[in-house]
């Protein structure tokens, strides 16, 4: 299994296909077998890099609080990129991966081609908001140190993964999935390369985020897939890949 060596950190990726860089990103407590109905179409024409966020899946570290940031998850898309070769890349992401992924943007523009932002969020301007949102982190990373792998319940996204460290997933929800700034949100005027936004309809913590971003990010392709859930690529793989490739093909 191919990994990258990040400090004392083991990053699991996988790499498919040949093309322009694809890079994608899981969302919190998911990982990359999330993206498995995605392989076969998205890597036709790009070379596909999916992987496990620090915490996540085969990427479990030692249980050191610092091994855990925002920044340094950024630092580790870039350093995927740099092992596959790709100077530029799609950078695209399922919830925390999409987040992640405007982060990235944020920090090496030069380095993305597009973004494929996928039943996301760009972060809060208002700090209640935020705190909201970092409590309800927090409260999961306790369940996970509880109850394991069944405080995640049955959603799709969750379905069929392989966490090597519980408390290393806990550690990643507090020091990556928590925000701290509305550094993202306000950085989305600023982005200028061609962007898609999709969204399930029936995911409806996260309607609002995508309309917010559609209308902020200029140009930016909008899609609402009917029948989808949080899980928008598991609910209707089939409906999520064309409107992807639709996307994917015009860049």
């Amino acid at each position: 299994m191919p990994h990258i060596k990040r400090g004392s950190a083991n990053i699991y990726y996988e790499s498919h296909g040949s093309g322009p860089a694809l890079l994608l990103t899981h969302g919190f407590t998911a990982t990359s077998r999330m993206w498995q109905n995605q392989i076969d179409a998205l890597s036709q024409n790009h070379q596909l890099i999916i992987w496990d966020i620090r915490g996540h899946g085969e990427s479990a570290l030692p249980l050191d609080a610092g091994l855990y940031s925002a920044d340094l998850t950024v630092d580790d898309m870039r350093a995927l990129l740099d092992q596959v070769g790709a100077e530029r890349a799609i950078l695209g992401g399922h919830s925390l991966g999409g987040y992640m992924s405007l982060r990235f943007f944020m920090r090496y523009p030069e380095r993305v081609r597009a973004l494929l932002l996928f039943n996301t969020g760009p972060g809060f301007k208002q700090d209640e908001a935020r705190d909201k949102w970092n409590a309800n982190v927090n409260r999961l990373a306790d369940k996970l140190q509880d109850r394991g792998l069944d405080a995640l319940g049955r959603g799709a996204e969750a379905l069929g993964n392989n966490h090597k460290s519980i408390e290393s997933l806990a550690l990643a929800g507090r020091g990556i999935t928590t925000q701290q700034t509305a550094d993202v949100i306000e950085s989305l005027p600023t982005i200028d390369v061609p962007s898609l936004v999709l969204v399930g309809e029936n995911d409806k913590a996260f309607l609002n985020a995508a309309s917010y971003m559609s209308e902020r990010i200029k140009g930016a392709n909008s899609v609402t897939l009917q029948d989808a859930g949080h899980a928008a690529n598991i609910d209707q793989p089939a409906a999520f890949n064309e409107a992807t490739l639709a996307f994917l093909n015009v860049l």
